[in-house]
């Protein structure tokens, strides 16, 4: 057996352990409450001409940073042959570093455990929650902020290559960030190491049922999670798998993801086929983007306390002074951008072939590096949806109407918590039968979770909100 496949089975195994050698389930969610209980946290709404090292620059046109790191809030107008508005301007997140996510995972008794931080972030509802080894900007880790080194740091810098079992470029939010990428990273030791007091080991399956607790798993840890490989198998071989995990002739809805994910048979679409339905749509549709000074965009208001549009729609950018004391950095102030409402973000499966497969919905976002990317089959995260027109949004009203024996997933979610202020957006797996026809509108095609994964090994594929749902899917 070479060593991917033999990390590909170390993480499958860690899949389908649910007990850890530490902590239970339960005792994840009462030690991230415990850490909560023990921070200080203040978080104050102020002027933008009260933030320390901040400043709108009359030249630029930008909110930066005094060092010139960080980020700056920028403006940009957009022009696309993208669906019905061709142009539209707006502020968005400029912040071209790459910076770390990244888990280093070590085997007890033979299973892999993934070391978890409980991390307090300024924007989360709930403020601490369970975040990789390893979260922090190019900014952070070379100590722009004057604060301390992260920890773990040195472990990722010189991990050698047979310690790498994930390493991936992957996006942020495409309408908010301005081409984000970070290095979603996963790394093996064998040596002793030190276990920080706000860190702790937990198995992939502990992860993903925490995933069922509303806010408690991080964004950073959603995306990391979300690119793990677990190898393809022969259809036969996958259904032995799901006769000796499950010892019952019926269906679950795990036994189909494990089939999905394992499985390179059956799929309605040969991935050379899917590569060449999504290269034409990146060479089909333009998306330009122009810089503007965020004090002239139309339709947005800038006052002293805030960005935002004229009808009090979408987004808005705000000032906030913030004290935690448990960071590199205790205390400092800067922008960040508050959603006008909760988005949801939801995938509709079916099985086709016996094979499930998910509507994923081809999409463009004002920030994308590479035009469109796949996103999940609902994804209504700036407008909000509850007063959207019927049938304007593929899809939506059946997720919303779903019957709860039809509904796998239905959590709500943090965005990031360092750039959004107390973001979170419904998260939903909706498991369809023959109400839903295999024909999709013309953005919309059918793929498996094998090809999924494919995907999720190159750039530019799938967009954050795919990854954060697909983070959840549980084979237990």
């Amino acid at each position: 057996m070479d060593d991917k496949a033999r990390n590909n089975l170390l993480f499958m195994k860690s899949a389908f352990s649910s007990e850890g050698k530490y902590l239970s389930v339960e005792e994840v969610i009462k030690w991230v409450k415990k850490k909560k209980q023990h921070v200080n946290v203040k978080l104050q709404k102020t002027k933008f001409s009260s933030l320390k090292n901040w400043n709108y620059n009359e030249k630029t046109g930008v909110i930066q940073h005094g060092s010139g790191k960080f980020f700056t809030i920028d403006g940009i107008e957009i022009s696309t042959n993208w669906g019905s508005v061709s142009s539209w301007q707006q502020p968005i997140i400029n912040q071209p570093e790459i910076g770390f996510l990244g888990i280093i995972t070590k085997e007890f008794d033979g299973i892999l455990h993934f070391l978890m931080q409980a991390k307090i972030e300024p924007g989360n509802r709930n403020y601490v929650q369970l975040s990789p080894t390893l979260q922090a900007t190019k900014s952070n880790y070379t100590q722009v902020h004057e604060g301390k080194k992260p920890l773990y740091l040195e472990y990722f810098q010189n991990a050698k290559t047979e310690q790498i079992l994930l390493d991936q470029l992957q996006s942020e939010q495409g309408a908010r960030f301005l081409k984000k990428r970070n290095r979603n990273i996963i790394i093996k030791v064998e040596e002793e190491m030190p276990v920080y007091d706000n860190y702790t080991w937990v198995t992939l399956a502990q992860i993903k049922k925490l995933l069922q607790v509303n806010n408690l798993v991080n964004m950073d840890t959603r995306t990391v999670i979300s690119g793990i490989p677990y190898g393809s198998f022969d259809v036969s071989v996958v259904d032995f798998f799901n006769f000796l995990g499950h010892n019952e002739k019926q269906f679950t809805i795990q036994k189909a993801f494990l089939k999905s994910a394992l499985s390179q048979q059956g799929s309605l679409h040969l991935i050379d086929d899917v590569i060449s339905y999504i290269t034409r749509f990146k060479s089909t549709y333009d998306l330009e983007i122009k810089k503007r000074s965020l004090k002239e965009l139309d339709s947005w208001v800038y006052t002293d306390d805030e960005i935002r549009h004229k009808d009090n729609k979408y987004f808005k950018v705000i000032a906030v002074e913030i004290e935690i004391s448990n960071r590199e950095v205790t205390n400092w102030s800067q922008p960040m951008v508050e959603p006008a409402q909760e988005g949801i973000s939801a995938f509709v499966c079916k099985e086709i072939n016996g094979i499930l497969h998910f509507a994923v919905q081809t999409k463009l976002e004002c920030g994308n590096h590479d035009i469109v990317e796949f996103a999940p089959t609902v994804q209504c995260l700036t407008g909000n949806y509850r007063h959207s027109k019927a049938g304007s949004i593929p899809f939506l009203e059946y997720v919303l109407d779903a019957p709860k024996e039809k509904v796998v997933l239905d959590t709500f979610q943090s965005e990031e918590g360092g750039r959004f202020y107390r973001e979170q957006n419904r998260n939903m797996i909706v498991f369809a039968g023959n109400e839903i026809s295999i024909e999709l509108p013309p953005n919309y095609i059918w793929l498996t979770l094998n090809q999924l994964n494919v995907f999720l090994k190159f750039n530019n594929y799938l967009n954050i909100q795919s990854r954060s749902l697909l983070s959840a899917i549980s084979f237990i």
